[in-house]
């Protein structure tokens, strides 16, 4: 053996106690009590262990630009328009040493695996793609990035996208995405959106349905697009702000539709916190998507961070765990199964979301591993408890040590 874990509490079999877990070229080869076995050996100390954590929707291209912005006037913000005006004069250089700054907070964080949002169309071309796919073989070593090309400014109302999007999907990107809400014809961008994601048989990652009012969604165009083209399990829509806005009853009967056409979401509280009710200067609502009660009806969730110190979210320190802690906060969610439920959108729902065949704490599974300084999910998420250590296939990537309270002699 390589290495063992001792005494690691397995989000998957927390019924079972302490367990050992055994790793040998990079795979998981034991899991199990008392394992016996040469190599090196970490003390888990009955903490909480996961197969590491997964950021499904971020935008890693577009970090740590907050200082290039002036800061909003007034209520209203459109960070679509405060960010255009940089994105000619970003180098690839210039986006790889953000990204790369905003990623290595991630993995200290316990994120091993990642879907990023990357921007095409005329203004950056595809130096976005350049960059964060060079990010992402650099960083191989701790890190599995998968990336999600789309047009951010439209694509009906600006020529050039849909060529730049085209190369990128002959490129190898593996995701289409859209966000039809800043497109003069949202539906025919949908449309196209998924002709092409028909032809070049991607999956598709959608941002949809941030605004003041439920008398437009896209979710409604989405679901007959799905169904028309057969595409089933390879949806994702991000925000979903705005069932926020319905009563009860709306939310859930909108949920069963998602969940029959096998549409997952990804909810963003962070950047869904800062951009809803703007248009209102009292009783402001929160405006975010109720994760527990899209699972409840069958939906597979994902909460993730999106953006991080650029005009959408001016803040951000990259931990899942917090995103998940303010999502039960807001939510106004204390039951100890439904913040367990909320760990579980970090970890084994996003896996499912992102149609990870490889992805958990078993035998044969590439050993990711991190250790969280909880005994609990819900304590994990309650007390936005960190990592503690993070092994990436096998190999130790992160360590941090518990702070000590130094009492006086």
């Amino acid at each position: 053996m390589d290495l063992i874990v001792r005494n690691a509490r397995l989000v998957n079999r927390l019924a079972d106690g302490p367990l050992d877990i055994a790793v040998s070229g990079g795979k998981i080869a034991a899991i199990g009590k008392a394992l016996s076995g040469e190599g090196q050996e970490y003390e888990a100390g009955g903490r909480l262990v996961c197969a590491g954590l997964i950021e499904t929707h971020i935008h890693l291209d577009k970090s740590r630009i907050i200082d290039r912005c002036p800061p909003p006037e007034g209520r209203r913000v459109n960070p679509v328009t405060a960010v255009k005006p940089l994105k000619p004069a970003m180098t690839v250089e210039d986006i790889y040493t953000r990204a790369a700054a905003t990623l290595r907070e991630c993995l200290v964080n316990g994120t091993t695996r990642m879907r990023t949002q990357v921007e095409a169309d005329p203004g950056i071309g595809l130096r976005g793609f350049e960059a964060i796919e060079t990010l992402a073989r650099a960083y191989r070593w701790a890190i599995d990035i998968e990336i999600c090309i789309f047009p951010q400014e439209g694509l009906t109302n600006y020529p050039g996208t849909e060529e730049l999007l085209v190369q990128a999907l002959r490129a190898g990107a593996p995701v289409l995405g859209a966000a039809p809400r800043y497109d003069s014809d949202p539906s025919a961008q949908l449309e196209r959106i998924f002709a092409l994601a028909q032809e070049y048989d991607v999956p598709l990652d959608l941002h949809l349905d941030v605004g003041d009012s439920t008398e437009h969604m896209d979710i409604r165009k989405t679901l007959e697009l799905t169904k028309q083209y057969k595409r089933g399990g390879r949806v994702t829509v991000g925000h979903m702000a705005k069932l926020s806005l319905m009563p009860p009853a709306e939310a859930a009967a909108m949920a069963h539709r998602l969940a029959d056409a096998g549409i997952a979401v990804t909810v963003l509280p962070a950047t869904d916190l800062y951009l809803m009710g703007r248009d209102q200067d009292h009783a402001v609502r929160r405006g975010i998507a109720d994760a527990n009660l899209l699972a409840a009806h069958g939906v597979t969730c994902s909460l993730s961070s999106n953006n991080i110190l650029n005009p959408a979210t001016p803040y951000g320190d990259c931990s899942l765990i917090r995103i998940a802690n303010l999502h039960a906060n807001l939510l106004q969610i204390a039951a100890p199964q439904q913040l367990r439920e909320l760990f579980l959108m970090l970890s084994e729902s996003s896996a499912r979301l992102l149609r990870l065949d490889d992805y958990g704490l078993a035998v044969g599974n590439p050993a990711d591993i991190v250790v969280i300084d909880a005994e609990t999910p819900e304590q994990a998420v309650a007390e936005i408890r960190p990592p503690l250590a993070v092994w990436k296939r096998g190999r130790q990537t992160v360590l941090r040590r518990p702070p000590e309270l130094l009492r006086p002699s």
